[in-house]
């Protein structure tokens, strides 16, 4: 008797959907995604139908949703070089949930609609997802990377 799918987690998005089938992929859980195609051709549908929904067989549901829990790992070696890389945190929290990008254009933005007056647009800073604090890192650069020759 072929053994029954269980709906483990369900997403909004069809690329969140895809990174998590990808992992338990990788792990070896054979998985499938539920209603994609409905959201393929209109995401609007996304909401209304429940989302994509990712589904593995009974046997497996256990591991896949501890394998969908587990966070980030702090640091990562490479396996070729011995190089270690620190996963960023944010210094308030220590969550690894953050991100790195451009700071909140709404000031910007409202400055030139009211006055007309352009602001500039800051420096990339990173934002953390768990309590809201924004940081910059600047880069402590001692030496200069070879400039490419010119042709």
């Amino acid at each position: 008797m072929p053994a029954e799918l269980v709906t483990i987690a369900n997403f909004r998005d069809l690329p969140e959907a895809m990174l998590a089938k990808g992992k338990l992929e990788s792990a070896g859980i054979e998985c499938f995604l539920g209603d994609e195609n409905m959201v393929r051709l209109d995401w609007f549908w996304s909401n209304l139908i429940g989302g994509v929904k990712l589904r593995v067989m009974e046997t497996d549901a256990e591991e896949a949703i501890h394998l969908l829990e587990d966070e980030i790992p702090p640091e990562l070696v490479d396996s070729d070089t011995g190089e270690v890389f620190e996963q960023p945190a944010c210094p308030l929290c220590s969550s690894l949930n953050i991100s790195f990008g451009p700071p909140d254009k709404g000031v910007q933005l409202a400055a030139l609609a009211i006055a007309g007056i352009p602001l500039p647009g800051g420096r990339d800073r990173w934002k953390c997802g768990q309590c809201g604090a924004e940081w910059e890192v600047v880069a402590d650069v001692t030496e200069m990377p070879p400039s490419p020759p010119n042709p």
